[in-house]
């Protein structure tokens, strides 16, 4: 049996959710001899390269680096089969073509951030928490053709509180697939692998997508029940945020942020949409069945705030809407 120090591991990841990983591995004393990782990307006011964080962390480390701005050019898939790779894993990265992932002689496995075969696609973890799931979890698995769809390796689950939001489920899962992609490779290691198609895995009810999330699926529509309203907040907070607009009396409208809120469930009479508060100390929005408690929000050029701070430097009456 081989032994993990001579396992020859290509690592390929990109954002924060990848880093714990490619740690885990390292500090494991598993053998990585290269990452892979997206090309550095211009951001900020003065447009500056910006690295990865699994940029960052291989540099740290002085690990071998490759950004491809194209997966099937030729330099690239030379580049890397001359790394004589054993294994790859992909965290949170990109669709590899069959050249990339069909390269290694004991396969390429991917750790994605659901119970798969649910909610395959780029933004598993928001989707569960917008859809209300009270349990969700990773899953390693063989990739193939298809998106999301190769062998299942291994699983682990995790319930979701009803107060959680995105941030604090994503946090769970990143510290968690450290220690199932460790996992994973000592069972490919030790020939314990037995892996699952997904067709033939329990499903209780549809299968649901998890497709990217632009900035138009971000806004809040009240005409929604309250229930819907507050996961699908708490399912894009911190980030990128639920918006809604906040309409002035002139009818100058501004965007409007929110990230915490509560929920009031109460019959009513009031259009979806309409503001209730004191201009002190409270932000209640009328929606289907009820209200929405704002708790934390921020305006354009403002940083986030709690209501009541936000209130004692804003001037809001009830002569605003929401839409």
């Amino acid at each position: 049996m081989m032994k993990k120090e001579d396992l020859r591991i290509v690592y390929m990841g990109t954002p924060d959710f990848a880093v714990e990983s490619l740690r885990c591995l390292v500090e494991g004393g598993y053998n990585v001899v290269g990452v892979i990782t997206m090309p550095d990307k211009p951001a900020g006011r003065g447009h500056k390269l910006q690295f990865s964080p699994v940029k960052q962390y291989a540099l740290e480390q002085n690990l071998p680096l490759l950004q491809p701005e194209k997966l099937k050019d030729e330099a690239f898939v030379e580049a890397l089969r001359e790394w004589k790779v054993d294994l790859q894993i992909v965290v949170a990265f990109r669709m590899l073509p069959e050249v990339v992932w069909n390269m290694p002689r004991l396969g390429t496995f991917n750790l994605h951030a659901s119970l798969l075969p649910q909610y395959r696609g780029a933004a598993p973890i928001n989707w569960a928490v917008i859809n209300g799931d009270t349990e969700t979890g990773i899953t390693t698995f063989f990739l193939r053709h298809e998106i999301d769809t190769g062998e299942v390796i291994q699983q682990v689950r995790i319930p979701i509180a009803d107060t959680d939001d995105v941030g604090i489920v994503h946090d769970k899962l990143m510290m968690l697939g450290g220690k199932l992609v460790t996992e994973t490779v000592d069972a490919i290691l030790n020939d314990a692998v037995k892996p699952i198609p997904q067709e033939e895995m329990a499903v209780v009810g549809e299968l649901r997508p998890a497709p990217k999330i632009f900035k138009d699926t971000c806004r809040i529509d009240w005409n929604q029940p309250v229930k819907r309203i507050y996961d699908f907040i708490r399912g894009l907070s911190p980030y990128p945020a639920a918006w809604s607009e906040l309409v002035q009396p002139d009818g100058e409208a501004v965007v409007m942020k929110i990230f915490e809120t509560e929920k009031i469930i109460q019959s009513h009479q009031l259009t979806p949409g309409t503001l209730l508060t004191d201009g002190k100390t409270y932000i209640h929005v009328a929606a289907a069945d009820g209200f929405i408690c704002i708790r934390a929000l921020q305006l354009p050029g403002k940083k986030r705030l709690k209501t009541d701070e936000l209130l004692r430097g804003f001037r809001l009456t009830e002569e605003f809407r929401v839409k």
